[in-house]
């Protein structure tokens, strides 16, 4: 049996910018394996799987390559941007509403991410390929990012990350980000990297500006921000922040629509 996949670029405009995710809409409940297989032949950071719920919802799963996560902002932009820019989907992570916003953009209800500082962090500059020293402050939200701020735009565009240090110094997802300054209109500028995920570099990550829409306000103040994630396609990612919560808005555009010769096994 087939099954209809959509691969759509996101956090962008323009296509094969932006972060590219696979979405399925399926008509029930599919094997974990299956899901996982087909996540490793598309080869994304993110393939999503949707499930319509009789309440009109969705239930919404994400798979990288070699695992599944707990939240990824740009597999739910290009789940609600399928869906025709809104969507309500029920998740390892709670609840994500989705709705058409202004200029185009889809709004996405997010939660925020705090993070602490590490008091003796080890020293994360080899494994950025950065000079010693170049690592300002190290912080962590206790479970799967850690947040290492360097002193420019230019030190985050100049990183050469190390996958074995990465993955020595315990595998999580490291958001390397700078204050920008308001150049080219952003209030940070980041890369981001998830060897531990099977991601090496994910091209633009919401879920990592779920943790620097916090980071920005205790450093800023004020609760509206725009990050450029400054990968090799690079993008966009508005943040509001509301208490626990975070509002992320970015665009989305497809840019393949095709069919799975192998779908779910049926059902037993």
């Amino acid at each position: 049996m087939s099954q209809p996949i959509t691969v759509v670029d996101s956090f962008t405009d323009t296509p094969y910018s932006g972060n590219p995710a696979a979405v399925c809409v399926l008509a029930g409940a599919a094997p974990v394996a299956w899901m996982q297989a087909v996540a490793a032949e598309m080869n994304v950071s993110e393939t999503a799987f949707l499930v319509p719920r009789g309440d009109g919802d969705h239930d919404l799963r994400w798979f990288t390559p070699t695992t599944e996560v707990d939240l990824c902002g740009h597999a739910t932009l290009a789940s609600a941007h399928v869906l025709g820019g809104v969507g309500r989907f029920h998740t390892r992570s709670g609840v994500l509403e989705c709705r058409p916003a202004a200029g185009g953009t889809i709004a996405m209800d997010f939660p925020a991410i705090p993070t602490t500082p590490v008091a003796d962090p080890p020293n994360w500059a080899p494994a950025l390929g950065l000079p010693p020293g170049r690592v300002l402050a190290v912080r962590t939200d206790g479970g799967d990012w850690t947040l290492a701020e360097v002193p420019s735009p230019d030190d985050v565009r100049a990183i050469l990350p190390d996958r074995a240090a990465i993955l020595a110094l315990g595998g999580h997802t490291v958001v390397a980000a700078a204050l920008a300054g308001g150049a080219g209109g952003a209030d940070s500028v980041c890369r981001v990297f998830g060897p531990g995920v099977g991601i090496d570099e994910d091209p633009v990550t919401g879920g990592a500006h779920c943790l620097l829409a916090p980071w920005l306000g205790g450093r800023l103040g004020g609760v509206t921000f725009v990050g450029h994630q400054v990968s090799a396609r690079g993008g966009v990612v508005g943040m509001r922040l509301a208490g626990d919560r975070v509002t992320l808005t970015g665009r989305a555009v497809t840019v393949l629509q095709g069919t799975l010769t192998a779908g779910p096994p049926a059902a037993p």
